[in-house]
């Protein structure tokens, strides 16, 4: 299949000539504006700081301890819930995936509420007056947030695995735990590892988390954010994020070169994933160790959600517990703040999600020129840090003197939640047998037509997965649109950092249950929807034939 200009492919030209467009102007020259504003002088004032050392010093520490803790409580957590038969491990597969649509300044949020000063845990229950603010709580928080992201990989790892290599080994008299050091550990490593990769950049770029929990212990992240608008010094802001550019960049060439063996690996140990709940074994003591550790973890998450809707309806947390409505019936005066994040979202992601799916399909499917420049470019955004990514589409968006607001917010998500789709749905386009392209295209279709009809209704469900992932990081992304903001597009995320600064911790928890509930019902409706289509779709083919 050859790019030409026939009459055929001129659909197909002026589609790629639009994704190169989008990729050169909302990724390409906003980076290049903010690589362009930095000076020598910036850079001598950055590495002349003894405080900024101490602010890269304390990033290089979070990243690593968050990592790897969120990888140890993901695997252990994935263990259980694959390869072991502990009671309700249903339920308990359920957990991480529901904390992993949960926007994600509510795990800091709920941390404040039970870990506090004022903290159900550690003051009512356990009586301390202590304050888990800093680097403790930072690492509490990060873990809890980012382990489910280790769980999803690391369970499909786990579900990979040939039951029968455990079997054989166990047939010739391995116990457990050697058959676990020897054969399920070492098959799971690429897994670990790509997961550490994947979360050691997200901890990187993590910007909600540090902000409300981490007080003085400051990271890069954070530190984007103080130097300009504390100290009004963009080159400082601007230097700070190109240097945290520079492990995220690393860490995303080598998460993808190991996605790539990984893929070869599977394939060559399990080729499908293998149905094994029959096979699973696990000795009475680990199962009882691993049961308990689950349950702690999930009594943990569900402790979180808890806070959120009980601080919703105290009057005074921790010092006023009388029920009130008077914070709930608050949420009417941030009706703009509630429908500007919803609205940003979903047009976002729908962006995101078309822009990754026919970018995805040039690439894979088409032989246009620039293939490997889209594949890095669509890609590129989840190495750049949220905060430095919005600071660079604000200071092009000065440069070409564009200041419409919600424009340059929908940009900003749709570019920064763009890879996840773009990987979701090239996966998805990988199982779909290229027979299916060839027959349309020998009936007279244009491979544009052969997009809209064939491959993206056969990949439905990997569009749908990419659509609801990046419209609930929409929702609740704070780092890529703070600097975006004006007074006539509120967001509520933003909001409800301005809230828990400000110690009103009603109104913070009332606002960030109701914007939960939203992207739950928003979920749900997608699903409904989703699962409506294909049973009409599935009842017209069968009447068809």
């Amino acid at each position: 299949m050859s790019f030409d200009y026939s009459k055929n492919s001129k659909s197909l030209a002026l589609v790629w000539a639009l994704i190169v467009l989008f990729l050169a102007v909302c990724v390409i020259y906003p980076l290049a504006c903010i690589v362009r504003s930095v000076t020598i002088q910036d850079f001598k004032n950055v590495m002349t700081q003894p405080v900024l050392h101490a602010v890269m010093k304390n990033t290089l520490l979070e990243c690593l301890c968050s990592t790897s803790l969120s990888v140890i409580v993901g695997y252990i957590f994935a263990y259980a819930v694959v390869k072991t038969n502990i009671p309700f491990k249903k339920v308990f597969s359920i957990v991480p995936v529901l904390h992993l649509i949960t926007p994600p300044f509510v795990g800091g949020l709920a941390f404040i509420l039970l870990f506090g000063r004022q903290g159900f845990i550690t003051q009512k229950i356990l009586g301390l007056d202590v304050s888990l603010y800093g680097f403790t709580g930072l690492l509490i928080t990060q873990t809890l947030c980012f382990f489910p992201m280790a769980y999803l990989i690391c369970s499909q790892v786990l579900k990979g695995i040939n039951p029968d290599l455990e079997k054989a080994a166990r047939s010739l008299g391995a116990g457990e735990l050697r058959i676990f050091f020897t054969i399920t550990f070492p098959l799971s490593l690429p897994g670990i590892l790509s997961s550490f990769l994947f979360i050691a950049v997200s901890v990187l770029s993590d910007f909600g988390n540090p902000l409300i929990v981490g007080g003085r212990f400051r990271v890069l992240a954070v530190e984007i954010y103080t130097q300009l608008t504390g100290w009004l010094n963009v080159g400082n802001s601007a230097m700070l994020g190109i240097i945290l550019v520079v492990p995220s960049v690393i860490l995303f060439l080598l998460q993808n070169r190991l996605n790539k063996k990984l893929q070869n690996k599977t394939s060559t140990i399990s080729g499908k994933g293998f149905n094994s709940a029959d096979e699973n074994h696990c000795s009475l003591i680990a199962g009882i160790f691993l049961f308990i550790f689950t349950a702690f973890v999930s009594l943990v998450i569900f402790s979180q959600i808890a806070s959120i809707v009980a601080g919703s309806f105290q009057k005074i947390w921790g010092v006023k517990t009388q029920f009130t409505l008077k914070h709930i019936l608050s949420m009417k005066d941030y009706t703009s703040h509630l429908s500007d994040s919803v609205f940003f979202a979903l047009i976002a992601a729908t962006f995101s999600t078309l822009i990754a799916s026919v970018s995805s399909y040039l690439v894979h499917r088409t032989d246009v020129h620039l293939k490997k420049t889209i594949d890095v470019i669509a890609q590129l955004p989840s190495a750049i840090p949220g905060s430095l990514l919005g600071l660079s589409i604000a200071v092009a968006s000065q440069k070409i003197h564009f200041k419409y607001s919600p424009a340059l917010i929908i940009i900003a998500m749709t570019v920064a939640f763009m890879p996840f789709a773009y990987r979701v749905i090239s996966n998805t386009y990988a199982q779909i047998n290229s027979t299916l392209d060839n027959g349309a295209r020998s009936l007279g279709a244009n491979q544009m037509t052969v997009l809209g009809t064939v491959i993206m209704p056969v990949a439905k469900d990997g569009l749908f997965s990419g659509f609801i992932y990046d419209f609930i990081r929409g929702v609740g992304t704070l780092s890529a649109v703070i600097f975006l903001v004006s007074f006539d597009t509120p967001l509520a995320s933003i909001q409800l950092i301005n809230l828990a600064e400000q110690g009103t911790w009603g109104k913070a928890a009332s606002l960030a249950l109701v914007l939960t509930l939203i992207t739950f019902l928003i979920l749900g409706f997608g699903i409904l929807i989703d699962r409506l289509f294909f049973k009409f779709r599935r009842h017209y083919v069968s009447c068809a034939g």
